[in-house]
């Protein structure tokens, strides 16, 4: 909690969650058109898994139920979004039931997470199944993201990229459906421009100073590169909709921005230097794990305390 004084707002957590829901409808509705039923079977058996995990428990345990406040929901939609169509169904449902039970509830529930809660299972089944969540199918045809070939020093048509007409993960590749519900929650006033502005201005920079130095063949802060870059894989759905998630980001003006600096260094980091050609997720979890200290060392100081002697 802040320093007061405290503002009341009408505000709840369920309308924020289901604004946020609203929001990701476009880039769910793109993928299923993009990649078809298995993309929406994978959305319902993210979001089912998610919603029946936390009643269960909070049923077993003996809470108050807590589903009708939208926050499974967007855990699950989330997750689908960051799963690719190709994956069997019931890893979904294993992802859903690892990001409430692990994640979510057994830290204390909504509010009490010290990570993402999608992410904290994407990445969980990325290290589990790590073959069928790196394949990727586009029309019929089984072949590498755009970033892995970007990685790999091919051209990539960064027009199909920021269109969505390409292959990865189902909420991922449309830049354009991303930004639109990215609007809408900032119209809303539920995000503003601190965390996803700061982290896309500071990605932009790292990619284009040693953009130089991963690939001889690119020049400094070249355009078409960075917009590659950009376009390809979950920065967009990162940016806007994961690292800006209250609980696991800082509270403080000046930490969200320190916050969304870490944000665009890991993940230049680990996209130009490290081993995968993604690396938003991993980004937002070490991230998280360290807005304790950010917020430790950014919390503006009570008014009449810590003057100059």
């Amino acid at each position: 909690m802040s320093s007061s004084p405290h503002i009341r707002s009408k505000v709840t957590s369920s309308n924020i969650m289901l604004y946020v829901t609203i929001a990701l409808l476009p880039a769910s509705a793109f993928g299923v058109w993009n990649f078809g039923v298995s993309a929406l079977v994978m959305l319902i058996c993210t979001t089912a898994s998610a919603v029946l995990t936390e009643y269960i428990y909070e049923k077993l345990m003996h809470k108050k139920i807590t589903i009708n406040d939208y926050s499974a929901v967007v855990t699950g939609l989330l997750l689908g979004l960051n799963m690719p169509a190709s994956a069997p169904w019931w890893m979904g449902v294993l992802g859903g039931i690892f990001a409430i039970l692990i994640v979510k509830q057994l830290f204390g529930g909504l509010g009490q997470n010290f990570m993402n809660p999608a992410l904290g299972a994407r990445c969980f089944l990325l290290i589990s199944f790590t073959s069928q969540m790196t394949t990727f199918i586009y029309d019929g045809v089984t072949g590498p993201t755009p970033l892995a070939q970007l990685k790999s020093g091919e051209m990539v048509d960064s027009m199909s990229m920021l269109i969505g007409r390409i292959p990865g993960t189902i909420g991922e590749t449309s830049v354009i459906a991303i930004v639109v519900g990215a609007i809408f929650l900032i119209l809303m006033g539920i995000i503003d421009l601190r965390i996803p502005g700061t982290y896309i201005a500071t990605f932009v920079v790292f990619i284009g100073i040693f953009g130089h130095f991963a690939n001889p063949d690119v020049g400094f802060f070249d355009p078409q590169y960075i917009t590659a870059h950009l376009c390809g894989g979950g920065l967009m759905l990162g940016a806007w909709f994961m690292a800006t998630d209250y609980v696991t980001s800082p509270i403080t003006k000046k930490g969200q921005l320190v916050y969304g600096a870490l944000l665009g260094i890991l993940t230049g980091l680990f996209r130009l230097f490290g081993g995968s050609a993604e690396g938003v997720s991993y980004a937002i979890i070490i991230s998280n794990l360290l807005v304790p200290l950010i917020e430790r060392v950014t919390l503006p100081k009570p008014f009449g305390k810590g003057g100059e002697k």
